[in-house]
């Protein structure tokens, strides 16, 4: 296993930047398969994140952002789509009944053993970089199973119900996070956007705290935890940094000196270009003079790693990432 502290300690003493995208679906693309495909069978999963690893070069692999597989593994209804991230409709359950009936699945459920496999796959064939998983966070888990709108009120109005709903959210991803730990990937990106829609005090009562459980299980020398709110507008990164995660990623709809100067210098922060406006329907002079003037601004910072705000689309021109590592790579020749 890779020592990820070593490989933070490479980064803060690095005055050359790397990069980590969160982008899987240019690599289905390549290998000209569907993203139902990809999100259904772990083999074509792996397929599109080797293709991708072997056309750019970023600094470490990442899964798909897919936050349906956890809501499916506990029975939610699950809308597909030929060439589009599937989504969740409906609801699950409602009501304070619904929530204490409510049975934690074990890992064999849904669509799970296919991301188990992507990510066991991954690290089988990939040796030069870390690899990091992906999951979904408590709070936008409970959001996705309860319906979003009542699980903010129920928030509110009955929170020792929703805490209850929390745990077992909690426990299951604990579980979860587990399991890929044990395929050998580096770490994991846990995705808890919903929590930008609470303000900084909910943020760590109704998310931090149940991250932070995860957080402690699975953190270690050999795998580290990136979590991921592309919902936070500048208003809960202190709620974020309760978690004790050793990687933060931001969203596009941050400021990234304000994050950076806000965060410790000893964690590292991600982020955050657009990845629809700009890497989807900007030009490639867009994205590249994009990058460099990201990469300008936050030159200060030792713990900065260039990203996207969040997973890149389907449909994203291959000139226009290619414009992204141009601009590193003009940049990283200046140090």
């Amino acid at each position: 296993m890779n020592d990820m502290n070593v490989w933070i300690e490479n980064i803060l003493k690095n005055k050359k930047r790397i990069a980590i995208p969160i982008m899987t679906h240019p690599g289905i693309e390549l290998i000209g398969k569907t993203v139902y495909e990809a999100v259904t069978d772990g083999n074509v999963h792996y397929e599109a994140i080797s293709a991708l690893n072997d056309r750019f070069p970023a600094a470490a692999c990442t899964i798909i952002m897919d936050l349906t597989v956890e809501a499916e593994a506990f029975g939610a209804s699950i809308e597909y789509f030929e060439n589009e991230i599937p989504t969740v409709t409906g609801s699950l359950i409602s009501g304070v009944e619904a929530i204490e009936l409510l049975e934690i699945p074990d890992l064999m459920r849904g669509r799970v053993p296919q991301y188990l496999l992507a990510n066991r796959l991954a690290t089988e064939n990939i040796k030069d970089k870390p690899v990091f998983g992906g999951m979904i966070g408590p709070f936008s888990l409970a959001g996705r199973l309860y319906d979003m709108s009542e699980f903010m009120m129920a928030c509110y109005c009955e929170p020792e119900h929703t805490k209850l709903l929390l745990q077992k959210c909690t426990e299951f991803l604990t579980k979860y996070c587990l399991a890929l730990k044990r395929q050998g990937i580096q770490g994991v990106v846990i995705a808890e956007p919903a929590a930008g829609l609470l303000s900084n005090e909910g943020c760590s009562e109704f998310s931090s705290q149940y991250v932070k459980k995860i957080v402690d299980v699975v953190q270690d020398e050999n795998f580290i935890v990136i979590l991921h709110n592309c919902g936070n507008t500048g208003h809960c990164t202190a709620a974020m940094l309760e978690t004790g995660a050793k990687c933060y990623h931001f969203g596009n709809k941050v400021d990234m000196l304000e994050v950076l100067k806000e965060c410790p210098k000893d964690v590292i922060v991600m982020g955050n270009l657009d990845p629809v406006t700009l890497f989807q329907a900007g030009t490639a002079k867009d994205v590249k003079d994009a990058t460099l003037s990201l990469l300008q601004k936050t030159a200060e910072y030792s713990n900065f790693v260039i990203s996207t705000g969040c997973d890149v689309p389907p449909h994203v021109p291959h000139c226009n990432i290619e414009a992204f590592y141009e601009a590193l790579n003009e940049y990283n020749e200046l140090k």
